[in-house]
C-alpha cells in the first residue's frame, strides 16, 4: 500500500491547479486520473474557450499556470453586451471609469488544460496514477483508503474530489447533489468574420435559442449557440454555406460574412451543485463541487478559486501544525466555499430561467432588467465586479 499526505482524484484543470499550489510544501501528493497520460499531457481541442477573470488571472500566475499559455492563443474581452429578441436595445458592460483595461480574457479549454499539467509535471512532491478508475473510498479518523480497480490501494490523509461535475467519488463519500437539466444543448465552433468585433462579447437572448458571440484574436470569434436538446440534429447536419448564413442572419450581419473554420462541438447542459463540499477527509473541489451553466462564464473560474481556497486553508493549518483533514478545516472551507459559490449558482440558473422564458410576461420583464442595468449605476458596477474578479 501507498501512503500519502493528500489523494486527489482527478487530473483537471482544478485538480493539477490544487496540487500545483501544494507542491514544494513537504507534502506527498497523489494524482488519481482515470484517463491516460496522453490524453492529458497533450488534450484535444473540444471547441471550448474559456472566459478568466482577473482574479483567476492572477492565480494562474502565481502557480506558473499562465506563462505556460502561448500569448497567441490569449484574446481579451473590453466589451460586453447583452440583447434580448430581436431588439437592438443592449445591457453595456465595459472598463470605463476603472483601472482595468480589459474585463477579462478568452482562452482555449485545451490549452488551459496543457498548461496546468505543464505546470506541475516536474514538479518532485507529486507522483501522478494514470489509468487508475478508484473502485471505493473508505474513511476513518486517522486516514482514508482508497482503493482502485486494477488492484492498486492508497492510502491519504486526505482525499480530494474533483473528477467532474457527474463525479463518482462525490456518490462514494455519500454526498448528494442537487442536479438541474436544462433540456438544452450548447453547440460550439469558431467563425471568422469580415468586420472587427472591437474585442466585444455579444449574448444574443433570442426566443428558443441563444447566440454568444465570444471574441477572438485576428477577425475570429467563439460562437455559442444554446437550444433546446431536440433542435440539435437539425443544426449540426446544416452544410457550412447554410449554417454561415444562419449565423450571420441572427447576428444581423454586424460582423459582415462569417465562415466557419472549425467542426462543431455539442455540450448538454446539466448544472449541478453539491448539498455539502466535505465529508470525512474529504472535500470536493472544481465542477465536483459546482457545476454551473456557461452563461455566465463562472465555470471555471469558480472552480480555480475553490481549489485555492481549500489550498491555502491546508498550507496554513499545516504551518500551524495542525490537522489539515480536521471537520473544522473542511467545515470552514464548506463555508467559505459556499458563501462564494450559491449566490452565484441560484443567480445564473434564475437567468437561464428568465431569459428562455417565451411568455409575455417574462419578455416585458426582461426590457425592464436590461434597462435597469444600463441605468443603475451601482447595480453595475456590481455586476461588472462579478464579472472581473469571480
Amino acid at each position: 500500500m501507498k501512503k500519502f499526505d493528500i489523494a486527489v482524484v482527478g487530473a483537471g484543470p482544478a485538480g493539477l491547479s490544487f496540487v500545483n499550489a501544494l507542491c514544494n510544501k513537504g507534502l506527498k501528493i497523489a494524482l488519481i486520473e482515470a484517463q491516460s497520460r496522453e490524453e492529458i499531457e497533450n488534450p484535444k481541442e473540444d471547441g471550448r474557450e474559456i472566459a478568466l477573470t482577473h482574479l483567476s488571472c492572477k492565480i494562474m500566475q502565481n502557480l506558473g499556470i499562465w506563462g505556460k499559455i502561448k500569448p497567441a492563443a490569449i484574446s481579451l474581452i473590453k466589451k460586453a453586451k447583452v440583447f434580448d429578441g430581436d431588439d437592438d436595445y443592449s445591457l453595456n458592460f465595459g472598463v470605463e471609469n476603472s483601472a482595468l483595461s480589459e474585463l477579462g480574457y478568452m482562452v482555449p479549454n485545451f490549452c488551459i488544460r496543457q498548461a496546468c499539467f505543464d505546470a506541475v509535471v516536474t514538479k518532485p512532491d507529486i507522483h501522478m496514477y494514470f489509468q487508475h478508475k478508484v473502485k471505493s473510498i473508505h474513511a476513518d479518523k486517522n486516514s482514508s483508503l482508497i482503493q482502485c480497480e486494477n488492484g492498486e490501494n492508497i492510502q491519504a490523509q486526505l482525499v480530494i474530489g474533483a473528477d467532474s461535475r457527474f463525479s463518482a467519488t462525490r456518490r462514494m463519500m455519500g454526498i448528494s447533489a442537487d442536479m438541474h437539466d436544462f433540456g438544452r444543448s450548447a453547440i460550439v465552433c469558431r467563425m471568422s468574420h469580415e468586420m472587427p468585433h472591437n474585442d466585444t462579447a455579444s449574448e444574443c437572448f433570442h426566443y428558443q435559442r441563444t447566440l454568444a458571440i465570444l471574441p477572438l484574436n485576428n477577425n475570429i470569434s467563439s460562437v455559442v449557440i444554446t437550444l433546446r436538446s431536440q433542435d440539435v440534429d437539425k443544426v449540426m447536419m446544416m452544410d457550412d454555406e447554410m449554417f454561415n448564413t444562419d449565423i450571420a442572419t441572427r447576428f444581423k450581419n454586424s460582423l459582415g460574412e462569417m465562415k466557419i473554420i472549425s467542426p462543431k462541438y455539442v455540450y448538454p447542459l446539466v448544472a449541478t451543485y453539491a448539498n455539502k463540499f466535505y465529508a470525512k477527509r474529504f472535500a470536493l473541489i472544481g465542477d465536483a463541487a459546482v457545476g454551473m451553466h456557461p452563461v455566465t462564464a463562472h465555470g471555471f473560474n469558480l472552480g480555480l478559486q475553490s481549489a485555492h481556497i481549500l489550498a491555502q486553508l491546508i498550507l496554513t493549518s499545516k504551518e500551524k501544525n495542525n490537522d489539515f483533514a480536521s471537520d473544522f478545516l473542511l467545515r470552514q472551507y464548506n463555508r467559505k466555499y459556499r458563501n462564494i459559490s450559491r449566490p452565484l449558482y441560484l443567480g445564473t440558473n434564475s437567468i437561464v430561467g428568465l431569459f428562455t422564458d417565451d411568455r409575455p410576461l417574462a419578455k416585458i420583464l426582461r426590457q425592464g432588467v436590461l434597462r435597469f442595468g444600463n441605468r443603475f449605476t451601482p447595480l453595475k458596477k456590481i455586476i461588472t465586479k462579478q464579472l472581473t474578479q469571480v
